[in-house]
């Protein structure tokens, strides 16, 4: 999955407008444009599309932690420069206040099935001895878990 296309689902399944994903970054403390999120939201095939950087990503994920969580005092979470699948998992699951029982029912919307070991394994630390990579097939199936969860009460 492409950082462009993780943000065009979460700006979906959470239905914010350009306004919301600007105001989401600036509560990470970055200022975007209107024209930078048109860039960003371009389908892949598009010619103007402009790569959504890491470390963009991973403020616009702070943005949505201070958003849904609020802003903690003192300093901020710097942001990566370099995001993983778990990174963003994990940030996403923060930013929800998720329970694993809570991921796994949402992974489970959309018919993936994980046990709790597998899933505790996405969010150690790497080096660990019973670290896992999260690959693209779980990230996806969370968002769209996530779509199917949140779209529904809209």
């Amino acid at each position: 999955m492409t950082n462009n296309d993780i943000l065009r689902r979460i700006r979906y399944i959470f239905d914010f407008d350009d306004a919301g994903v600007i105001n989401i970054f600036s509560l990470a403390d970055l200022n975007v444009t209107r024209d930078e999120i048109s860039g960003w939201l371009k389908k892949d095939d598009d010619p103007a599309i402009r790569n959504l950087s890491d470390k963009q990503l991973a403020i616009f994920l702070n943005g949505l932690i201070n958003l849904k969580r609020g802003k903690k005092e003192g300093d901020q979470h710097s942001p990566e420069n370099n995001l993983s699948n778990n990174i963003i998992f994990r940030k996403l699951k923060i930013a929800l206040d998720l329970k694993a029982e809570e991921v796994l029912g949402i992974l489970e919307l959309s018919g993936f099935h994980l046990s709790n070991h597998e899933l505790s394994a996405f969010f150690r630390k790497k080096g660990h001895k019973h670290y896992r990579e999260c690959k693209d097939q779980v990230l996806r199936n969370f968002l769209q878990g996530l779509q199917l969860k949140y779209r529904e009460n809209m």
